[in-house]
C-alpha cells in the first residue's frame, strides 16, 4: 500500500468513528489508535519481529544507510530508468542511492558511506519510516 494511500485509509477510518485499526504487508505493521475522548490520534508502525533480527545481523558487517524522513522508497528517478545502485555498485561518499518521497517532494537519499552496495534492504515503492535500514554498504 503506497504511502497516501495509507493516509487516505486513516481518514476515512477516522470518520467513521472506528477506536482502532492495524494494517500488516509484507513484513510492515501499522497501528492507528484514536483517543476519541481526548480528541487525539497515536500512530505506529514497526517492522515484523523477524526483521528486525535480520536488520541486526546485517548492522553486523557494513554501514546501514537509513531513511531520514517517513515516505515512499524509489530507487530509481522515474519508471522507465535503471536504479540509482544496485547490489555490488561501487558508491562515493555523498552519491545518490535513491529517493524517499514525502508530501509530493523529492528526497535525494545520499551516500554516508565510501565502499561496495553489499545489500538493498527494501523494495521499489514501500513505504518507510524514519530510521529504516535502506542499505547495507561494505567497505571496498
Amino acid at each position: 500500500m503506497e504511502f497516501e494511500q495509507i493516509l487516505q485509509l486513516i481518514d476515512k477510518i477516522d470518520a467513521a468513528g472506528v477506536s482502532s485499526f492495524e494494517y500488516e504487508n509484507n513484513g510492515q505493521k501499522m497501528s492507528v489508535k484514536w483517543d476519541r475522548d481526548r480528541k487525539e490520534t497515536v500512530y505506529s508502525a514497526a517492522p515484523a519481529p523477524e526483521k528486525v533480527s535480520v536488520l541486526e545481523k546485517e548492522a553486523e558487517v557494513g554501514n546501514l544507510v537509513t531513511s531520514p524522513l517517513v515516505g515512499t522508497f524509489y530507487a530509481a528517478p522515474s519508471q522507465d530508468s535503471q536504479p540509482f545502485v544496485k547490489k555490488g555498485d561501487t558508491v562515493k561518499k555523498g552519491q545518490v542511492l535513491a529517493i524517499v518521497e514525502a508530501m509530493k517532494l523529492m528526497n535525494e537519499i545520499e551516500s554516508e558511506f565510501e565502499g561496495i552496495v553489499a545489500e538493498v534492504l527494501v523494495e521499489n515503492g514501500q513505504a518507510v519510516e524514519y530510521g529504516t535500514p535502506l542499505f547495507r554498504i561494505e567497505e571496498a
